[in-house]
């Protein structure tokens, strides 16, 4: 082999295992911060986030079993007040004080937020699994798949909910 390919491919490997040894070192050091009242940097933002959207594209693509009827929608509400308003509010209670110690922020779909635009497979995926350091637990051990659904459809049609669902859902804490 040439010479100097060779001293390129053991510079490339240097270059790579002083880098794996800095992570390493600032990991085991605590150097990269790990406190939960810090918000994060740009990098672990951007990374948290690319790598959740690659995975709801990759593996958020079930269909619901069922239809977004106001049965249906007025299950998922019930769902949804029993199991995530402590966390992602209410209109009654938009803002819940438990809500305030997420970082990164839950959204607050009493308080405006909403994931309308989505698609169901995504929503579920993440009722389904959680989300990693966000707080966000993984349902599929507290629900049954068809509460999951249930949920999903009520907070993918959230904004436009049939008259008495809406009821339910403006007086619910």
């Amino acid at each position: 082999m040439n010479k100097m390919l060779i001293g390129a491919l053991v510079g490339a490997f240097g270059t790579a295992l002083g880098v794996a040894l800095a992570g390493y070192l600032a990991i085991v050091n605590g150097w990269i911060p790990a406190r939960g009242d810090v918000l994060p940097d740009k990098f672990e933002s951007w990374a948290a986030h690319h790598a959740l959207k690659a995975t709801l594209v990759r593996e958020g693509t079930d269909k619901p079993p069922f239809p977004a009827d106001p049965v249906t929608l007025m299950a998922g509400a019930k769902v949804y007040g029993s199991n995530c308003s402590g966390c992602h509010g209410a209109p009654a209670n938009p803002t819940p004080a438990f809500a305030a110690g997420f970082n990164p922020h839950a959204p607050l779909f009493g308080n405006g937020d909403d994931v309308t635009d989505d698609p169901e497979g995504h929503i579920y995926w993440i009722v389904n699994h959680g989300i990693k350091f966000t707080g966000m637990p993984t349902f599929n051990k507290m629900l049954s798949e068809k509460e999951m659904w249930q949920v999903t459809l009520f907070l993918k049609h959230q904004t436009s909910l049939p008259a008495d669902v809406n009821a339910y859902w403006k007086a619910m804490k």
